[in-house]
């Protein structure tokens, strides 16, 4: 895992992707943060469409975007930071379903464990925790005989 130094710049990384956030509807904004082996780090924001069921989460965009980059073997560690637009509250907002699911494939592609972190928009209060922790008995590329990707 990374020291603290890193994480405070992966949530902040998604924190300012949370600025991005296009949610006109539900006024929830989240941003997401995705840091590569080689300490760089992709973000994405939640993408909201008037037909609801196209939206696209935070989480998702930047893993699809690391993914179009050919890198999402590199996946490290993870930050989400969302919230109420135009609200005080600081509550701590972690992954839906689908992107428990989306991160369970990157987990298991990288074929190490990826570091999740779950932050307030402050950042003052942050949620270490595992795909274990978030997704118990997960279904992936395992399940269906796919190997982790090798590098060359």
């Amino acid at each position: 895992m990374s020291d603290d130094s890193d994480t405070q710049a992966l949530i902040a990384a998604a924190r300012a992707a949370m600025a991005h956030a296009h949610a006109p509807y539900s006024r929830f904004a989240v941003g997401a943060a995705v840091r590569l082996i080689d300490g760089s780090i992709v973000t994405g924001c939640n993408f909201e469409n008037a037909s609801y069921g196209l939206s696209l989460c935070a989480e998702t965009v930047a893993l699809a975007t690391v993914n179009a980059q050919g890198r999402f073997a590199d996946v490290a560690a993870i930050a989400v930071v969302g919230g109420a637009m135009d609200s005080a509250d600081e509550a701590l907002v972690t992954p839906c379903g689908r992107c428990r699911q989306v991160m369970n494939e990157a987990e298991q592609m990288a074929g190490r464990p990826l570091a999740i972190h779950c932050a307030t928009p402050s950042g003052d209060r942050v949620l270490a925790l595992t795909l274990a922790d978030l997704l118990p008995h997960a279904f992936g590329p395992a399940d269906l005989g796919i190997a982790p990707a090798k590098k060359s």
